[in-house]
């Protein structure tokens, strides 16, 4: 009996030996601020705070401090692999006391591979924290989530969400953070038919006698030919390239019927021609330069990107503008007056102090961008970069594209180029002469200028250029950029407005996580802008930044299934579709997102109304657009961690009865339903489908 004892003792000994750990390991306790945070952090916005708030000070709640904890940036997430060993996830949330919009609202989550394990509710700041205490025993991943809801973007929030004393008490292998799982693209856009289909809005609006352009969009094998039936007297159609060009001098709507033609068959469609005073009747779709080119921007750029759009095929569901933004002009020298004398302007010492001289003064003797920035007549010149505006106008313009261009209602360009103050007349006239299409106006260093924020200031500026605008003989769509400053959606159309910035740079932080943040806090901040935006007046949440950046600088960082999302939000705002990503990089997955001529009709749709959140919740956002022909256009959207299955119900929008459904990425009737539809989402993905009665 001794002897088989002392056996089993030697056979415990030597598996204490092997798996010491395993066998009688206690309890540890790890915090959250100990985990490595620089590759696996899936979080937008400024940098986090580790056992202090984001400024570098205690982490304080509700004037309570602590002294370990994660302070971030809400909208974040944490990835967290618990390798199976935790037993318990301990925490006080809440918003750090130092935050500085008091009337911010966050809301914490913890999830695991499928379901929410705690959720805090809205919570406030100067209000004490929500204390955490889970059981997570036999649970291998958690979601730790922050979710900021004032639509401010990632770049500019500093949001000061604080998960104080968080902490896992575990027994074996410590926890990880990771990052999701890396999403392949996949493609839902069918291929359009061989046969032509003709694309694009349903009318389109010009005033009259000013040069009127129009390529008509179409689809299908080449060569086509082209015919418009009672086209109004002046203009004329290239029956090859399908570009109506001319003038018309009378005021009307003329309905003509556009007509296209291959080897495959025959399309035709009617076309409402509005000649009057509104311009924009529909949202203006293109491509814009400056997340992709910023400060490199040339001639040779915007010409190459011309040629994308026409051989893409983009031109063919209606893209047609091809925008320059800022860094065309000329960088003021040194000894260019108006840098020099504040005497107008408000903020002197500030202005003489800001980043735009700096970087002026740096650059006051590069030869290829500095100089005299305006001729003697003061009419502003462009930069050696731009060596011909009108010519690279004419360029656009033979392939039956708009070209837009770019300035500042200040002494000074965000990027600390030559802006229109005190010369809104000349460079009005200015733009026109160079024949563009499209002007994008930019508050930058109006700041300094402005003698405060009031309505009244914020509008003068944009009073004043539209009024120039107006007297040049040719139409020119006037896009507001001042970040939704002063409600701008409540006075931009009367200021002469076409489309207008409701939000902060869309794009400002390049960070993980902070395009989907902006995509969620700043595109459905959009929820009740909709009584303001219409045929001729749209808002404009920026631009569409999805595929390729410039060439060096890879991918724009969303998933697939966000990329869906951002475009299906787009068209259900009535958005200007404006793609801002690198022309010369199209693949097949973004040209599949940019260039659906259903998903597009909705953006298009003549009546012009913007959707409006019709049901949320922490993970689905539903919106709906009423559309010219009586039906529906409903954008399903999951804003949660995982795959689920999202349902709409007739009672979101009082309705009863039967509907057809159709799935708009897809192309796909999905038949005749009642009372509701469902359809399964991946992680922040979204559902298009067009109700039908």
């Amino acid at each position: 009996m001794t002897q088989k004892n002392d056996f089993v003792k030697i056979i415990i000994l030597f598996i204490f030996f092997l798996f010491p750990c395993k066998i009688f390991s206690a309890d540890e306790t790890v915090w959250l601020s100990s985990l490595n945070f620089d590759k696996a952090m899936y979080a937008g916005g400024k940098k986090l705070g580790i056992d202090k708030n984001i400024n570098g000070d205690k982490i304080k709640i509700g004037g309570k401090k602590f002294d370990k904890g994660v302070c971030v940036n809400a909208h974040s997430i944490f990835y967290i692999d618990l390798k199976g060993s935790a037993s318990r996830f301990r925490a006080v949330v809440g918003v750090d006391d130092a935050v500085i919009d008091k009337d911010i609202k966050i809301s914490f989550r913890v999830l695991d591979d499928k379901k929410e394990l705690w959720n805090s509710g809205i919570l406030n700041a100067g209000k004490e924290g929500k204390t955490i205490d889970l059981d997570i025993k036999g649970i291998n991943n958690l979601a730790l989530i922050s979710r900021v809801y004032d639509g401010n973007n990632c770049q500019y929030a500093y949001n000061l969400a604080d998960w104080a004393d968080a902490k896992f008490i575990t027994a074996g292998d410590l926890p990880e953070l990771v990052t999701p799982p890396e999403e392949e693209s996949y493609i839902l856009t069918p291929k359009p038919p061989k046969n032509p289909r003709i694309n694009g809005p349903a009318i389109y609006g010009a005033r009259p006698n000013s040069p009127f352009l129009y390529k008509i969009p179409v689809t299908g094998v080449r060569p086509l030919k082209f015919s418009v039936k009672n086209l109004p007297e002046g203009l004329r159609l290239d029956r090859e390239k399908g570009i109506i060009t001319g003038s018309v001098s009378q005021r009307g709507k003329y309905t003509v019927t556009l007509e296209a033609e291959n080897s495959k068959g025959k399309d035709k469609k009617d076309f409402v021609i509005k000649i009057g005073d509104k311009l924009a009747l529909t949202p203006p779709m293109g491509w814009n330069d400056w997340y992709s080119y910023t400060m490199s921007v040339t001639d040779k750029t915007i010409r190459e990107s011309a040629d994308q759009m026409i051989s893409s095929g983009m031109a063919d569901y209606g893209y047609s503008y091809i925008n320059i933004d800022d860094c065309w002009m000329v960088v003021p020298s040194k000894d260019y007056p108006l840098l020099e004398d504040c005497s107008k302007i408000t903020d002197c010492e500030r202005f003489s102090n800001s980043a735009y001289l700096k970087y002026v003064r740096q650059n006051s003797t590069n030869s290829e961008i500095a100089g005299i920035p305006r001729d003697e007549a003061g009419y502003i010149l462009s930069n050696s970069h731009f060596p011909d505006m009108s010519a690279l106008t004419d360029y656009i313009h033979s392939k039956g594209l708009k070209a837009g261009i770019y300035s500042t209602p200040g002494p000074l360009t965000c990027a600390g180029y030559v802006g229109s103050y005190l010369h809104e007349e000349k460079d009005a006239k200015q733009i026109a002469k160079w024949g563009f299409d499209f002007f994008k106006y930019d508050w930058c260093s109006y700041r300094y200028i402005a003698q405060d924020q009031s309505r009244k200031e914020l509008v003068k500026p944009y009073d004043t250029m539209n009024a120039w605008l107006k007297k040049q003989p040719r139409d020119i769509v006037f896009n507001f950029c001042q970040y939704g400053k002063g409600n701008v959606w409540e006075w931009a159309e009367k200021a002469g407005g076409n489309c207008w910035r409701t939000t902060l740079d869309f794009g400002a932080l390049m960070t993980p996580y902070c395009l989907y943040t902006n995509l969620v806090t700043l595109g459905f901040a959009h929820n009740g802008l909709e009584k303001w935006a219409g045929p001729g007046h749209w808002n404009d949440p920026d631009y569409i930044l999805i595929g390729y950046k410039a060439e060096d600088k890879g991918r724009f960082m969303l998933s697939p299934s966000e990329q869906y999302s951002y475009m299906t939000l787009w068209c259900l705002l009535s958005a200007p579709l404006i793609y801002s990503g690198n022309m010369n990089k199209l693949d097949e997955f973004t040209l599949n997102i940019l260039c659906n001529n259903e998903v597009i009709q909705v953006d298009q749709d003549p009546l012009g109304q913007q959707a409006k959140r019709i049901y949320q919740d922490d993970d689905t956002e539903i919106w709906a657009k009423n559309m010219a022909d009586g039906s529906i256009a409903v954008g399903l959207f999951n804003v949660g961690e995982w795959e689920q299955q999202v349902t709409f119900k007739w009672d979101y929008l009082n309705l009863d009865g039967s509907y057809n459904v159709r799935d708009l990425w897809r192309q796909k009737d999905l038949g005749t339903f009642s009372n509701d539809f469902t359809m399964s989402i991946l992680r922040h993905g979204a559902g298009l489908i067009r109700l039908v009665p």
